[in-house]
């Protein structure tokens, strides 16, 4: 038997299933915040492997859940997917009824600048930005300034611990610092989704509990949708469902 050739066939049936899928046209509700429709993702070429397969998902406005699974399985794969850094070979992926996948690179930019905050586990710091400055930089992107703009930027330095680093620089800053000041940049100019990749993965359980609280609370007041991705049972067991994703596709835990 030849290897290549099964995967190839492999994956052109998760291609084909999820096309089919897609054409069969799953109900498409505009009162979801999110919704991912049969999304498909392959890399490789004609030999590479199916990384996603029909993958769905809907998180309503208000709501947090958790995806969870073992490294390679395609967690980072579909975060970038939602974050419309990447597109699906065939599915719909749709944030308030617009599809991702069917908007140019330039419409994607502007949704993730206007719609999307993000908590990387690399963190993302201005090096010559100061902290205050770092957690403005999404309502400035978004032409926000002025006495509202800095009293937003000192509510969540105060909510994350470090009002009095505003003056401050990312290098002068201990890795859970700036973790707890990635966050209050994301939030900063009340996205309606927030996509957060081990947000707590540099914290001490303290801190942890009170970034995990921080985003619950936020997402819940701007009537947001939340998506944490990690490895901590704690962080997950703070979101309102958890989902598993696994080589067999993405369940719920119950």
């Amino acid at each position: 038997e030849n290897p290549g050739a099964a995967r190839t066939e492999a994956r052109e049936i998760c291609s084909l299933a999820s096309q089919a899928e897609r054409t069969a046209g799953a109900p498409i509700n505009l009162a979801h915040m999110l919704q991912l429709i049969a999304v498909s993702k392959s890399f490789g070429g004609p030999a590479g492997r199916c990384v996603l397969d029909r993958v769905a998902l809907t998180v309503v406005p208000g709501e947090y859940v958790a995806i969870v699974g073992e490294s390679g399985v395609g967690k980072s794969t579909l975060l970038n997917l939602i974050a419309g850094l990447d597109v699906p070979d065939s599915g719909q992926l749709l944030l308030e009824g617009r599809d991702l996948a069917r908007l140019g690179e330039d419409e994607r930019t502007q949704v993730r600048r206007t719609r999307m905050g993000f908590v990387f586990q690399a963190f993302h710091l201005l090096p010559h930005l100061s902290i205050a400055r770092n957690v403005a930089l999404p309502l400035a992107l978004n032409g926000q300034a002025g006495r509202a703009a800095d009293d937003r930027v000192m509510e969540l330095l105060e909510a994350v611990g470090l009002a009095d680093r505003a003056s401050s620089f990312p290098r002068e800053l201990s890795g859970g610092e700036s973790q707890r000041v990635a966050v209050a940049r994301a939030l900063a100019h009340r996205p309606a989704l927030v996509l957060a990749d081990e947000p707590t993965g540099n914290l001490d359980p303290d801190n942890a509990a009170m970034i995990l609280e921080l985003l619950r609370a936020q997402i819940r007041r701007d009537n947001a949708a939340g998506i944490l991705v990690t490895h901590s049972a704690a962080a997950a067991a703070s979101t309102d469902r958890v989902y598993e994703l696994t080589r067999a596709g993405l369940t719920l835990r119950t």
